[in-house]
Order: structure tokens, then C-alpha cells, then sequence
């Protein structure tokens, strides 16, 4: 498999797949693991789609990221006493992934200079999407939230046909309303009003951005690059 960095990873994945304890296949629907869980293994999606979520005190879910080829989850367990994870890594599309053991990867870091300064930098680029989203769903309310999502997925999953832009992903409306915060319901409605004033189409639970600037000039758009302004 041909392993190409995204623009965020500065880490080699390469010399990281060598510590490798195991690799196996991802099930759509199973659990990479979830929050609570004692957390021994740090883990590297080959293929497939994992998304990164977190159940709220009131029982609601917020999705956080989708990771996908080359991408890290559970690094948050880190140089921590006694760790558990603090989200849920669930499989949305199936894969290939591997697994590596929490305590070698510290090991490997404290002995090798280089790859603990790329992991620093992965770290920080890592935060500050973190940032950035939440700064969108807190500042700018549930239209905005939304207005923000479909943004932040354009640019990953974005497909371009001349003026339009169709987001190649599968999503119910439950499943856009978690990574936004906001109800099913909401989100159904602010849906139906840009359906209604042709800023969007839906066709197969697939969205089509009709007029992106619409929705950047919405929520004052700082036009980030999509390096940081994305889903993953």
C-alpha cells in the first residue's frame, strides 16, 4: 500500500508502522475502542473511514473528526498515569488498521529526537483544528454550526463540478446534526431552508454545495486553509 502524508503529518507513518504490534481488519459498526476504555494501544487507519466522537453528559453525541488513511487516533492517552480514553473511535467505513502499543511508542519517542519533534508538530496542527472547530460551533450558533460543518467537509471530501461541490460522504441528518452539536431536528430544518433558497442539494444522503460563498459570508468566513479548516 503507497502511504502518502497529508498536509498536517509531518510524523513518518512509515517508521511508526515498524513498531507495529498487530494489524487487523475494521468492521463497519464495531469499536476501535471507547471512551472510559483502559487505553494501552495507540492506532494508524491503512484504510477505511473511523469517526472520533464523544458522548455528552445528557447523552447526546458530538462528533469531533473522521480519520482515514494515514491518520492517528487514541493519541490523547499519551504520557498519562493510568489511562483511559476519552472518546469512542467507531468504524464507519471497513478497513485496514494497526495497533500499537502505548508504551513503546513513548519509549521510541523519548529515545528518538527527531520523531518526537514531528510528533510535537502533529500534535499541534492536530490542536489547532481541535480549536478552530470548536471556536465555529460555540461563536456561531446552530445555523453557523451547521454553515461550518458543510464547509469543513467540503474540503475534505468535497468533489468539484464546475460551480458546485458535492460532499462524497454518506450522512444521515442525525449523523450531520452530531458533528454540529445541535438536534436532528434543527439540523433538518436549517437543511430545508437551504434546500429551499438553492444554496443546497441532497441526492443518496449526499450533499451538494450549490453556493459555498453563501455559507463562508454567513459565519464570517476567515478562509482558513483546508489544511486546518477540514473534517479530519
Amino acid at each position: 500500500m503507497t502511504l502518502t502524508l497529508k498536509p498536517t503529518h509531518s510524523i513518518e507513518i512509515k517508521e511508526l508502522l515498524t513498531f507495529a504490534d498487530r494489524k487487523f481488519k475494521s468492521e463497519r459498526g464495531t469499536f476501535l475502542f471507547q471512551e472510559g476504555m483502559v487505553a494501552e494501544e495507540l492506532y494508524i487507519i491503512l484504510s477505511g473511514k473511523i469517526q472520533i466522537s464523544k458522548i455528552t453528559s445528557d447523552g447526546r453525541e458530538l462528533s469531533l473528526r473522521i480519520c482515514g488513511a494515514n491518520d492517528i487516533c487514541g493519541e490523547l492517552t499519551l504520557f498519562t498515569d493510568n489511562p483511559k480514553y476519552l472518546l469512542s473511535a467507531k468504524v464507519l467505513e471497513e478497513g485496514e488498521v494497526v495497533a500499537i502499543k502505548k508504551d513503546i511508542i513513548e519509549s521510541e519517542i523519548f529515545q528518538n529526537s527527531k520523531l518526537a519533534f514531528e510528533f510535537m508538530k502533529w500534535m499541534s496542527d492536530h490542536f489547532r483544528k481541535t480549536q478552530t472547530k470548536f471556536r465555529d460551533l460555540v461563536l456561531n450558533g446552530k445555523r453557523g454550526a451547521l454553515f461550518s460543518t458543510l464547509i469543513r467537509m467540503s474540503n475534505s471530501y468535497g468533489i468539484h463540478k464546475g460551480q458546485e461541490i458535492i460532499i462524497d460522504l454518506p450522512l444521515t441528518n442525525q449523523e450531520l446534526a452530531n458533528f454540529c452539536g445541535t438536534s436532528r431536528e434543527s439540523t433538518n430544518r436549517i437543511l430545508s431552508e437551504l434546500k429551499r433558497d438553492k444554496i443546497i442539494s441532497v441526492k443518496k444522503s449526499k450533499i451538494t454545495i450549490l453556493n459555498l460563498q453563501y455559507l463562508k459570508d454567513e459565519i464570517g468566513c476567515e478562509n482558513c486553509s483546508a489544511v486546518y479548516c477540514n473534517i479530519e
